[in-house]
C-alpha cells in the first residue's frame, strides 16, 4: 500500500511534493505521551524536530482520501518532512464554478463528476472528525439560505499559504488557483463571465479562495522567542548551564547565559525586523475599496478583500493599485510594473480579444492564461496609471486570481518559504561537530571509568563525565560563527550593496561564474539614435543620420516612427518604452492626447492624435482676408490619428498600430519588430536583396536594428470593424520601409570588471532577451569573448513532418578588427594535466531561448555539455534564465547572477548569489541589491564574500582547537582528580575566547580577486591537516608540561601550607597533608602550569589561523584584534612573572618557582614557533598549493591567469611533487569532470555545417547523433 497510495503534489513544478495519508491512532499517542514524561519532555523536542518521526509514532498509514493528518516531502534536493492537519469543512456546493441555482435543483451525489471536491457527506462523520464550517459563520448561513440540498463534506488542508482541496475525480488534492484552472477560451471569457456574480455566488466562492488578501502575519515575539530557543543548539545550551549550575559553576553559566540572551535578542530582532518590512510592503495598499459589477447590471462598491475569482472589476479612471490578478475585457490601461518587472516604464494593456466564433477555428479562440495573456492583464500589487475608455462603457477587469495565488503572492511566498541554501560548508560544520561529540564521548567514557576507581561520589562522576562533553562541544559557536557574516553585511552596506539574506554572502565567496543581463547591466539601459536606412523601391538607400527632415515629413517611414510606439502623456510628460521614446523624439513630432471631457463628448474613443512641428511643414501660399480661414486650417493641418493599438509582444517580436491620417478615408497599418519577423511579413519584392547582409553587417557591430513596414487597409475596413479585427488580418502582405539603428552603449566599467573577473578565474556568461548577433558583438566588446575565439552558434528545431529534434552548428564570423582586451588571456601550464594533449583554440557556444527550450526536451544530455562553453545566451525568457542557473548549477558551478530586476527576478533568487541593480520592490526576490548601477558590485561581493568564508574557517578552526585545548587540560587533571576552577574557565572562556573571537573576525576583505577559490568545506585536506597538527602540537606540549612539573625536585602534592616559591618550608608539610582541601582539588601545580600553557596556546592558534593575504587584509591591519592580543600576552606574562596575591586567590593559581616559570616559557616559545612553522610553511607554501590548486584550477575552458606567487618554488619541482602527490586524480566538480571527458572526445566541439540529431531511444531519453550536411 506504501507505494500505491504515495500521492504527488504539485507535479512538475517548483513546489512538487509526495504526500502520504495518516491517522491518528489512540494507543500509539498514549505511548508517546508516556515517553515524554519519562524523558522530562526531551521525546517532545526531538518529534518535534523531526516532523516524521512525529506522524509516523503518533499515527498509522491510511489512504490519502481518508487522512487526518498529511506527511508532505518535497521532491527536491533536500528532501524536506513538513505535516499539516486535514481540515473538514462543509458547504452549500462541491464546486465553487458551479452556479448555486443549478446546484438546488438537482442536488448533486457526492460522487458524481459535476462535484469533484467533495466526500460523501454522512451523519455520523468518518474518521471521527468534527465537520466545522470554515471561515465561521458564511457557511452556516449559506447553507440555512439553500436548505434545499444537502450540504457537502469538503476535505482541505492547508500548506505554505496555500489550501489543497481534496479531488475525487483526479483522487488528490489539487490547489484552486482561479478561473484559470476551468481552461476558459477567450470568447467564453467575455461571453459568460463579463456580467459579474451575484452576492450570493461570491460569497460561495469566498468559502473556497478564502479572503482576498497576501496576509503576512508578523509572529508575536513570544512565538519567535519559542522557535529560536528551541533550535538543538540552544537547548544543549541550556543542559550545559543546568549542568554548570550543579557543579557551582555559576558565573560561567551566567556568562553563557547572557551570551546566549544576546544572541537570541538580536537574531529576533532581525527576523522581527524582516517580517514587520514584508508586512508593510504588502499591507501598503492591499486593501482597497473597489466597484463590483453585480450580475443585475448594478454596480456595488466592496471591500478588495472581498473579491473572488469571477468577479467583474470596474477600473476607475484616475487609477488603482490592483489588489488581485485581472484580465481587461473592455477598455484600455497604462500600467506601472516596477513591483514585478523592475522596469518602472508604463506598459500599455489592452482589452482581451473576442475572437468571433467561426473565426479562423480554434487557434484564434486559445485557452486564456496569465502567460500568453500578459499584456491583457493587470496584475496584483501593480499601479495603474490611467484608463482608457468608451463613453458610457467603463473599463472592466475579469478578477482571475486572488490572495496568495496572484503573481504579487506567488512572490511573498517565495520570500516567505525560501528553499534552503545547500552549502557544503553548514554540511561539513554539522560533521565537524560529531566528530567532536564523538571526542567528548572518548572522555565521557574515559573519565567515568577513572572515578569509579578512585572512587568518586556518584553524583560527581555524572557532573564531571557530562562536563567534558559540554567543554568539547563550544555553546559560543554560533555567536562567533554569526559575526564574522554580521561584519561581512556591515562592509557591504558602507559600499552600497544590500543584503536580505546573510548567510548567502558566505556562498558568494565561492562563486565561479556570473551570469550577467545585458540591458541595463552591462550596457547603458536607454538606447541612443543612431541612424536610419529607409527603402524606397526594394533597395536600400544610404544610411542617413536622422529623420527630422523637411523632404521626410511626410513620408510613410517618418509616419512609422512618428505612430508605432506605446507611448502616452502622464501629467504632460510622455513616458514609455525607452525604445519608443528614443524613435519618437527623432521625428520632432509632437503627440496629444484626447482629454476625458473631450472622449465623453464622442459616440467612440477620441483617438491619440500626432503631428509634426509647424516649421517641418512646406510653407503655405498667402491666403487673402476674405478666404474661408477654417478651409485653410483644415487643408494645411497633418495629422496622423492612432486608431488601434496591437501591443509588442515578446512572442511576436512586434507592435502594430492602425492609423488615419486627418481627412482620408483609408487607414493605414504600421508594424515595427525584430527585422527577420517584420522582413517576413513584407512582400518580397519590397526586401532588399541585400536585406540580410545589411543587418548581419549592422548586428555585428553591436547595433540594435529595428525593421519598420506599411500597409494601406482596405476602404471596407470601417472604425468598428478595426476595434474588432485579428492581427493577422493587419500583419500580411506589408511593405518594407527600411531600417532604424539604435546604439547600446557599454557602460565605462563593463570591460575592467569583467577583465577582472576573468583574471580571477571566474567564467563569465550572459542571458539577455535581446537579438544573438547583438549580443555576440556586445560579448565581443566587453572582452567576454576574446577576439581570437571562435564562436558557435547552435540552431536547433522541434521535430516536424516526422523527422526528429536537431541542432544545426554554425560558426559565427570573427570580427576583422582586433579588440583593445587582448592581454586577459595569462596563459599557465595547468600543473595536474602535464601529459593532457595542448589545449587548441578556445570556443564559445550561443544559442537563443528557441533553441535553449529544444535542447533541453530533446537533448538533455548535451546540455550539460553545451553549458560548459555556452558564454551568450540571447532571446531567453524569464523562466528560460531560471532554468539556465539550475542547469549550471547541476554540474556543480556556484553560479552568481546580475541584473537589473527587469524579468531576472527569478534568476536572481535561483542563483547562489544574485545581485539586483534595481532599487525598485522587484529586488525584494534578489538577496543581494547594489547601490550603484554598474557591475562593479559584482567583484566587491565576491571578495567580502571570499573574505567571510575565510572568516568563518578561522573561527571554527579557533573554536574547535579551543574546546580540543580545553578538553586535553581537564582530561588531564582528571587523572589526578583536579580541574580547571570555576574563574579560570570564565577567564579561558570570556576574557580570551569571545574577545580573541568577536576581534578576529574583523579582517577585511583583500584588495583584488585572485585567481584561486577558497574551500568549500572545513572538509577539505589543506583545513583538516591544519586543525590536526595543531591539535597533536597542543596535545604534546601539554603533556610534557604535565609531566615534567611533576619532575621537579621542588615538586610535591600542593596543600594550602605549601610554598615551593620558598622552598625551605615544604619539608614540613606533610603532616598538614589532608587539613583544608578544596572540595574540587583546583590549586595544585599541575592545575597552574596548565593554566598558563593552554591560555598561551588559545592566543597562538588565534594567531596562527588568523590569515590575510590571498582574501583578506593580514591580521596586523586589523587593530582592535592585535590590541586584544597584545593586552591579554602582556597580562598574561604579567601574572605569570609578577604574581598578584588578588589575582592568584581569584584564578586559584598556586605559587611556583621563577626557574619552572622560565620553563614554562621555553616550553610556550617552542610551541609558538612549531605551530607557525607547520601553519604557514608547510601548509601554505607546500600542501596547500598542492592539493588547493590540483582541486580547484583544473583548465575547464578557461584559461587559468597566472596564481598569486607566494613562495618562489621551482615550476619542474613543483610538476614531479604534484605528480606524486595527485596522480591522475578525477576532479571533484562535474563541470571538470565533464571538460576532462571532452578534452579527449575528437568530435567535440561540432564542425561548422555539421547536423546534430535526436535519435529516441526508449529505456532512457534521448541520445544523438552528428551527422555531416552534404
Amino acid at each position: 500500500m506504501e507505494k500505491e497510495d504515495m500521492k504527488v503534489l504539485n507535479k512538475g513544478e517548483e513546489e512538487e511534493m509526495e504526500l502520504q495519508g495518516y491517522r491518528l491512532c489512540r494507543w500509539r499517542l498514549a505511548l508517546v505521551g508516556l515517553g515524554v514524561l519519562c524523558t522530562g519532555g526531551f521525546l517532545l523536542l526531538v518529534l518535534y524536530w523531526m516532523p516524521e518521526w512525529c506522524v509516523k509514532s503518533t499515527c498509522t498509514r491510511t489512504t490519502a482520501r481518508d487522512a487526518e493528518v498529511v506527511l508532505l516531502r518535497s521532491t527536491d534536493e533536500f528532501r524536506r518532512w513538513f505535516l499539516a492537519r486535514v481540515r473538514v469543512m462543509l458547504a452549500p456546493g462541491s464546486n465553487p464554478f458551479h452556479s448555486l441555482e443549478t446546484q438546488t435543483t438537482s442536488p448533486c451525489s457526492p460522487s458524481s463528476p459535476s462535484c469533484p471536491f467533495s466526500s460523501p457527506a454522512s451523519p455520523t462523520l468518518a474518521n471521527g472528525h468534527t465537520p466545522h464550517p470554515s471561515e465561521g459563520s458564511p457557511a452556516q448561513e449559506l447553507i440555512r439560505r439553500f436548505a434545499d440540498y444537502q450540504p457537502t463534506q469538503i476535505r482541505y488542508f492547508t500548506f505554505h499559504s496555500t489550501k489543497y482541496y481534496w479531488n475525487d475525480e483526479v483522487q488528490n488534492f489539487e490547489v484552486l488557483c482561479g478561473l484559470e484552472d476551468q481552461q476558459i477560451s477567450c470568447s467564453t471569457l467575455h461571453s459568460e463571465h463579463s456580467a459579474g456574480l451575484t452576492r450570493n455566488q461570491q460569497e460561495y466562492r469566498r468559502l473556497f479562495f478564502g479572503v482576498n488578501e497576501i496576509a503576512v502575519k508578523v509572529p508575536s515575539v513570544f512565538k519567535l522567542l519559542i522557535k529560536e530557543v528551541l533550535n538543538p543548539f540552544y537547548i544543549f545550551q541550556l543542559f550545559s548551564v543546568i549542568l554548570w549550575s550543579a557543579d557551582e559553576y555559576y558565573y560561567y553559566a551566567v556568562a553563557i547565559v547572557f551570551m546566549s540572551v544576546i544572541s537570541i535578542a538580536t537574531s529576533l530582532y532581525t527576523i522581527k525586523k524582516q517580517y514587520v518590512m514584508l508586512h508593510d510592503m504588502v499591507a501598503a495598499h492591499s486593501i482597497v475599496r473597489v466597484s463590483v459589477c453585480r450580475a443585475n447590471n448594478d454596480i456595488e462598491e466592496i471591500l478588495s478583500t472581498d473579491l473572488v475569482p469571477g468577479d467583474v472589476m470596474v477600473i476607475p479612471s484616475n487609477g488603482t493599485i490592483m489588489p488581485c490578478d485581472a484580465v481587461l475585457v473592455s477598455g484600455t490601461c497604462i500600467v506601472n510594473e516596477s513591483m514585478l518587472t523592475g522596469e518602472s516604464v508604463p506598459v500599455t494593456k489592452t482589452n482581451l480579444p473576442n475572437p468571433v466564433p467561426g473565426e479562423r477555428g480554434e487557434e484564434a479562440d486559445s485557452a486564456y492564461n496569465t502567460e500568453d495573456h500578459k499584456r491583457h492583464t493587470l496584475f496584483c500589487g501593480t499601479n495603474v496609471i490611467q484608463t482608457r475608455f468608451y463613453t458610457g462603457e467603463l473599463v472592466k477587469a475579469v478578477v482571475v486570481r486572488t490572495g496568495f495565488s496572484t503573481a504579487k503572492g506567488q512572490l511573498v511566498r517565495s520570500i516567505l518559504y525560501p528553499k534552503p541554501t545547500d552549502f557544503k560548508l553548514y554540511r561539513d560544520a554539522y560533521l565537524f561537530l560529531l566528530c567532536l561529540v564523538a571526542v567528548a564521548g572518548i572522555g565521557f567514557v574515559y573519565s567515568i571509568v577513572l572515578s569509579i576507581m578512585n572512587k568518586v561520589p556518584a553524583k560527581t562522576i555524572i557532573i564531571e563525565s557530562l562536563d567534558i562533553i559540554t567543554i568539547t562541544v563550544p555553546p559560543a559557536l554560533p555567536a562567533a560563527m554569526t559575526a564574522g557574516i554580521v561584519y561581512a553585511q556591515r562592509r557591504l552596506k558602507r559600499i552600497g550593496i544590500f543584503c536580505i539574506s546573510p548567510q548567502r554572502i558566505n556562498i558568494c565567496g565561492q562563486i565561479n561564474l556570473v551570469c550577467f543581463d545585458k540591458t541595463g547591466t552591462l550596457t547603458e539601459d536607454g538606447l541612443d539614435m543612431w541612424g536610419i536606412q529607409r527603402v524606397e523601391n526594394g533597395s536600400f538607400h544610404l544610411s542617413e543620420e536622422n529623420a527630422y527632415k523637411e523632404n521626410l515629413v511626410k513620408s510613410q517611414f517618418v509616419a512609422c516612427m512618428a505612430t508605432c510606439h506605446s507611448l502616452t502623456k502622464i501629467e504632460g510628460q510622455l513616458s514609455g518604452d525607452p525604445l519608443d521614446l528614443k524613435m519618437f523624439e527623432a521625428t520632432g513630432w509632437i503627440l496629444e492626447e484626447a482629454t476625458e471631457e473631450e472622449t465623453s463628448l464622442h459616440n467612440r474613443i477620441m483617438p491619440t492624435v500626432v503631428r509634426p512641428p509647424k516649421q517641418l511643414l512646406p510653407p503655405e501660399p498667402a491666403v487673402s482676408q476674405e478666404q474661408d480661414m477654417e478651409l485653410y486650417e483644415l487643408s494645411s493641418a497633418y495629422e496622423i490619428g492612432i486608431v488601434r493599438q496591437f501591443p509588442f509582444s515578446s512572442a511576436l517580436q512586434r507592435m502594430s498600430v492602425v492609423a488615419r491620417l486627418l481627412g482620408e478615408k483609408r487607414m493605414n497599418a504600421y508594424t515595427k519588430g525584430a527585422p527577420e519577423v517584420v522582413a517576413h511579413l513584407c512582400k518580397k519584392e519590397t526586401v532588399p536583396e541585400n536585406f540580410a547582409e545589411v543587418l548581419e553587417g549592422y548586428t555585428k557591430q553591436g547595433f540594435r536594428v529595428i525593421a519598420l513596414a506599411h500597409r494601406r487597409l482596405e476602404s471596407k475596413l470601417t472604425w468598428h470593424k478595426v476595434q474588432n479585427i485579428n492581427r493577422d488580418h493587419i500583419e500580411t502582405n506589408m511593405e518594407f520601409l527600411g531600417l532604424i539603428i539604435m546604439q547600446n552603449k557599454l557602460k565605462a566599467e563593463t570591460p575592467g570588471v569583467l577583465q577582472d573577473l576573468h583574471q580571477a578565474n571566474i567564467r563569465i556568461v550572459m542571458v539577455t532577451g535581446d537579438n544573438m548577433l547583438t549580443a555576440i558583438s556586445v560579448a565581443r566588446d566587453c572582452g567576454m569573448i576574446p577576439p581570437q575565439d571562435t564562436v558557435i552558434i547552435a540552431d536547433a528545431l522541434l521535430p516536424h513532418d516526422g523527422q526528429a529534434a536537431k541542432i544545426t552548428w554554425r560558426y559565427a564570423d570573427k570580427p576583422s578588427k582586433t579588440s583593445r582586451l587582448e592581454e586577459v588571456n595569462i596563459s599557465l601550464e595547468d600543473v595536474c594535466h602535464v601529459d593532457e594533449p595542448k589545449t587548441q583554440e578556445q570556443y564559445h557556444f550561443a544559442m537563443n531561448g528557441k533553441s535553449f527550450a529544444v535542447i533541453a526536451e530533446h537533448f538533455p544530455d548535451m546540455l550539460q555539455k553545451l553549458v560548459l562553453h555556452g558564454t551568450v545566451f540571447a532571446r531567453m525568457a524569464p523562466d528560460q534564465k531560471t532554468q539556465l542557473i539550475e542547469v549550471l548549477q547541476g554540474v556543480d558551478y556556484y553560479v552568481g547572477m546580475c541584473g537589473d530586476g527587469a524579468n531576472d527576478c527569478g534568476a536572481l533568487k535561483r542563483a547562489h548569489g544574485g545581485i539586483s541593480l534595481s532599487e525598485l520592490e522587484a529586488s525584494v526576490a534578489s538577496p543581494f541589491t547594489s547601490r550603484t548601477p554598474n557591475i562593479s558590485c559584482v567583484p566587491s561581493l565576491i571578495r567580502e564574500g571570499r573574505a567571510a568564508l575565510i572568516t568563518s574557517f578561522c573561527v571554527f578552526k579557533f573554536m574547535a582547537l579551543y574546546s580540543i585545548i580545553q578538553y586535553i587540560s581537564v582530561t588531564l587533571l582528571y587523572s589526578i582528580l583536579s580541574n580547571l576552577g570555576d574563574f579560570q574557565f570564565l577567564f579561558i572562556d570570556v576574557a580570551i575566547i569571545l574577545l580573541i573571537v568577536f576581534t578576529m573576525s574583523l579582517n577585511p576583505a583583500w584588495k583584488e580577486l585572485v585567481s584561486r577559490r577558497p574551500p568549500s568545506g572545513l572538509i577539505s585536506g589543506p583545513l583538516l591537516f591544519s586543525v590536526l597538527t595543531q591539535i597533536l602540537i597542543c596535545l604534546g606540549f601539554q603533556t610534557m608540561t604535565f609531566l615534567w612539573v611533576q619532575q621537579q625536585p621542588w615538586y610535591t602534592v600542593w596543600t594550602p601550607l605549601s610554598d615551593a616559591c620558598n622552598l625551605t618550608s615544604h619539608i614540613n608539610v606533610s603532616d598538614h597533608n589532608d587539613t583544608e582541601v578544596d572540595d574540587h582539588n583546583i590549586q595544585n601545580y599541575e592545575n597552574t602550569s596548565l593554566f598558563y600553557v593552554s591560555s598561551f596556546q588559545y592566543l597562538i592558534v588565534a594567531i596562527v589561523f588568523s590569515k590575510g593575504k590571498p582574501f583578506r587584509q593580514p591580521s596586523y591591519k586589523n587593530w582592535p584584534f592585535v590590541l586584544s592580543a597584545l593586552s591579554l600576552y602582556i597580562f598574561l606574562l604579567f601574572i605569570m612573572f609578577h604574581p598578584v596575591e588578588t589575582i592568584d586567590s581569584f584564578l586559584e593559581i598556586v605559587c611556583v618557582p621563577f626557574e619552572w616559570r622560565l620553563k614554562l616559557l621555553l616550553i610556550i616559545f617552542v610551541n609558538a614557533a612549531v605551530s607557525v612553522v607547520v601553519e604557514t610553511f608547510i601548509l601554505d607554501i607546500v600542501l596547500w598549493k598542492l592539493v588547493f590548486s590540483r582541486d580547484k584550477q583544473g583548465s575547464f575552458g578557461i584559461t587559468p591567469a597566472a596564481p598569486t606567487p607566494q613562495g618562489g618554488i621551482d615550476l619542474q619541482a613543483y610538476k614531479c611533487l604534484s605528480w606524486l602527490c595527485c596522480p591522475r586524480k578525477t576532479p571533484k566538480a562535474r563541470y571538470m569532470h565533464l571538460a576532462q571527458e571532452l578534452s579527449v572526445d575528437p568530435d567535440w566541439p561540432p564542425k561548422p555545417t555539421t547536423t546534430t540529431e535526436a535519435k529516441p531511444r526508449p529505456e532512457n531519453g534521448s541520445t544523438y547523433q552528428i551527422m555531416i550536411n552534404s
